[in-house]
């Protein structure tokens, strides 16, 4: 596979790494750009642990709460100026109301708002505001108490990150807490039984290769692995967190201490993971003259 310079630069972007070493990886995984980024990191050329989601689309993330059911949703436009359109956070408001109800994008759109559905609302709106839009995904946890928490909010209830915390116990303050944790520090579970599978044995592997690359016994390796999985865990696990608000406890410390146990929580970014294409502004500039 010819490796281009936009694939050197998205691998260097995303790792840190230099341009040799970057399109040596690319080279070595044949394009493969999540196994440059594995190769890079055994190598320890990468500074960054992990790839994190690239935001390219706009719109709003919303919650909504009630009788300890709590659901946030992900309604996305093409330009962040629909975001501060008061029509659009009306009805992201309306559509998160209504997700309460159901358990799914898909049994959210015949669901009725003001008698239409769900699904007429946004064609209407598309048709209104002169942008497409979608309902990309929705989230919901339930507890004895359920917080909310969002971040950059541009009004009631909605802005571009959306925390729900479910808990049992009696919420004294912790659950807000927790939820802006969550919110800075992005976990990837609840706890290391919730983590993908896949996701810990890809970790695994890289950790074995670099702790390989030392060249010492392997009962040091066996040693440097598990202490480094154990750092791993930490690190990407809600519970196993250091706490923002004191980084001396976990999560999990700070909860019990606090009477209370974090059974889920749910965190939505708007935009996240998705990609807008990038042209090449000259490349622009002549289709719209051609």
């Amino acid at each position: 596979m010819a490796i281009t310079a936009a694939m050197v630069k998205e691998l260097r972007d995303t790792t840190g790494a230099g341009m040799m070493d970057a399109k040596k990886a690319l080279t070595e995984t044949d394009g493969d750009m999540d196994a440059a980024v594995d190769w890079l990191r055994t190598k320890g050329l990468a500074k960054a642990a992990k790839k994190s989601g690239r935001t390219a689309a706009e719109g709003l993330v919303a919650v909504a709460l009630e009788d300890g059911n709590a659901v946030a949703l992900e309604v996305n436009s093409e330009t962040d100026f629909v975001g501060k359109n008061a029509e659009f956070q009306k009805m992201v408001a309306d559509f998160a109301r209504a997700a309460l109800n159901v358990d799914d994008v898909e049994a959210l759109k015949s669901q009725q708002v003001e008698g239409t559905s769900v699904e007429d609302v946004l064609t209407n709106k598309i048709a209104t505001i002169g942008e497409n839009m979608t309902i990309r995904r929705m989230a919901k946890v339930s507890g004895e108490s359920v917080t909310a928490y969002v971040h950059n909010q541009v009004a009631e209830g909605m802005g571009k990150i959306g925390v729900l915390v479910a808990m049992k116990g009696t919420d004294n303050g912790i659950g807000r807490q927790i939820a802006m944790h969550v919110a800075a520090a992005n976990p990837a579970s609840l706890g290391e039984a919730d983590l993908d599978p896949a996701l810990v044995e890809r970790e695994k592997t890289v950790l074995t290769e670099q702790a390989r690359e030392s060249g010492k016994p392997e009962q040091v390796i066996e040693k440097m692995i598990e202490g480094r999985m154990k750092k791993f865990l930490s690190e990407v696990t809600l519970l196993g967190q250091a706490f923002v608000v004191n980084p001396d406890q976990t999560v999990a410390e700070a909860a019990k201490e606090a009477g209370v146990e974090i059974t889920g929580f749910v965190r939505l970014a708007v935009g996240e993971g998705i990609e807008k294409e990038a042209e090449n502004f000259a490349e622009e500039v002549a289709k719209m003259n051609a």
